[in-house]
């Protein structure tokens, strides 16, 4: 059955809505961004941003008393209020033009570029469709497609989405523990106030979730961070990912990677320790 409140024609009334902001690429965030994902050196000033990276730029800067209920800015800003309370990052396509300079100032503009509204098997759902653009001394250095999904909490008694299973083989594996620690660290640097990530009583008596959840961008910055590990030398072009499944702070999770016969692409997966997907992606390389 639709929401009663979902409005599509009223959500579409944000189409072709714009934001612009500018920031500095700092290197003191993208050096606590290295320490936050373990690596092994931080990256300097003069380097190019590594890819994803820009997920802790350009940020969403509102007054505490603007911020709603779930810890996001409210809603009818930039982003069309749609009135499904769970927010997730669903997934996205970018594509890498030229390199972003740690140290420099860079431009970003966002569109909404479409807002669609479906019947789920577990409720209604929303899909928002955000396109960004950064750019540097007025060249564009990368592109992105950035789609959100909001959705209904669950009724009670409703049987669980079945997960699937991940692929069974991986040249490439490493162990995450998502701990809290790891999860505050990220949200701070992207200054994501949404409660799911860091409040455990939120999370599980509000939203239903059996604990914290790691997010959609730092599983996806992980997986492009197994690429850099694996093969440092390479050149990405394209990343493009999509979340299958929610990953907690209950439990360790798995990033795996397999890489092409033609050494062209590279499939990567995120998997929970059950072998379930949670989120799958496909690094093509220049």
């Amino acid at each position: 059955m639709a929401h009663p409140d979902l409005d599509l024609a009223l959500l579409q009334q944000w189409l072709e809505r714009t934001e612009t902001r500018d920031d500095d690429i700092s290197p003191t965030l993208a050096a606590a961004l290295a320490a936050t994902l373990d690596g092994p050196r931080q990256p300097v000033a003069g380097e190019a941003l590594p890819p994803l990276w820009h997920w802790i730029y350009f940020w969403s800067v509102c007054r505490q008393s603007e911020v709603g209920a779930d810890g996001h800015p409210q809603r009818g800003g930039f982003l069309p209020p749609v009135p499904l309370p769970r927010r997730m990052w669903a997934g996205g396509r970018l594509r890498f033009e030229a390199p972003l300079p740690i140290g420099g100032t860079a431009h970003k503009v966002s569109r909404i570029a479409s807002v669609d509204v479906k019947q789920g098997r577990t409720g209604a759902l929303a899909f928002v469709t955000v396109h960004h653009s950064i750019l540097h001394a007025g060249r564009v250095c990368l592109t992105e497609e950035h789609d959100i999904v909001y959705r209904d909490l669950p009724q009670p008694g409703a049987a669980p989405v079945a997960p699937r299973a991940a692929p069974s083989e991986a040249r490439w594996q490493r162990r995450v523990d998502p701990d809290p620690v790891l999860l505050f660290r990220y949200s701070a640097l992207t200054f994501n106030g949404h409660r799911i990530h860091y409040d455990r009583s939120y999370v599980t008596g509000v939203e239903g979730y059996p604990g914290l959840i790691v997010h959609g961008p730092l599983i996806a910055t992980l997986l492009a961070d197994l690429l850099a590990r694996e093969m440092p030398q390479a050149v990405l072009r394209e990343f493009n990912f999509r979340a299958v499944g929610s990953l907690f702070d209950t439990a360790p999770f798995i990033l795996c990677g397999e890489p092409a016969a033609d050494g062209r692409s590279v499939a990567l997966w995120a998997q929970n320790e059950r072998g379930e997907l949670a989120m799958q992606a496909e690094a093509i390389l220049a």
